[in-house]
């Protein structure tokens, strides 16, 4: 079995004087999805934040392929090869498909390298390539959103809420890409839709007050609806 690509150990972090996180730890295989689920304030936006140095960590530490990242800034981190796709999308409304996906490359050529890639999991922004990202719709920016940090080569992508606010044909769409870059690429999801969640996710990390309470396979999570249903507040049949 080879070592977690992310490796998150006994974690707290504070916003403000509010402790969000305590004693949080998990490991994130390398390859396949893993979901971050809890109810809303849990502390799964946070730890995200936290991986990527957003969020200040006091104690405890974070690896990312063997290596320590707390304490480095964001964009070192992120240089490192880590992607985010932030909740509510945050792309620029007076760019266009273009220009959004062109200034999130690291590199000169890494949206020429990577540009089919994206056409292929996303064909609306091939389409909608030079209108600006106000003037699309909430999936195609969800889509916008996601194909961003598919530009620079990342290794591993922290996507918050891919689910939230969309049509269920356009869901649909997301699972489908969020697959298919599954296969060459490690994704740690926060996913509030449980249906959505048990589609996609190989292993889960439950949070409940901002610690984490309980891990493992997704498969087995999907038949245990005493823990689904008390730290979730949701029944499965």
């Amino acid at each position: 079995m080879s070592a977690p690509l992310l490796r998150v150990r006994e974690i707290d972090a504070f916003i403000e004087q509010f402790h969000i996180l305590e004693d949080v730890t998990f490991d994130v295989p390398d390859g396949g999805i893993t979901v971050l689920l809890g109810r809303n304030g849990a502390g799964k936006t946070t730890t995200l934040r936290s991986v990527l140095g957003m969020t200040s960590v006091t104690s405890g530490d974070i690896e990312y392929n063997g290596q320590s990242i707390v304490g480095k800034k964001t964009h070192t981190i992120a240089q490192m090869g880590i992607g985010y796709v932030p909740e509510h999308r945050a792309i620029f409304s007076e760019l266009t498909v273009q220009e959004n996906l062109r200034i999130a490359a690291r590199h000169k050529d890494d949206l020429p390298r990577n540009i089919e890639m994206i056409f292929t999991l996303f064909p609306d922004l091939k389409r909608l390539y030079q209108l600006q990202g106000g003037n699309l719709s909430g999936g195609q920016q969800q889509m916008l959103a996601i194909a961003r940090a598919l530009v620079p080569d990342n290794r591993l992508l922290l996507i918050d809420e891919p689910s939230e606010g969309l049509a269920p044909v356009i869901i649909e769409q997301v699972i489908a890409a969020i697959k298919a870059l599954a296969e060459t690429k490690t994704v740690l999801l926060v996913e509030q839709n449980f249906r959505v969640a048990s589609q996609l996710a190989d292993n889960y990390v439950i949070m409940d007050h901002g610690q984490s309470v309980a891990h493992g396979v997704m498969a087995s999570l999907s038949q245990d609806d005493e823990i689904v249903q008390r730290y979730l507040g949701v029944g499965m049949h």
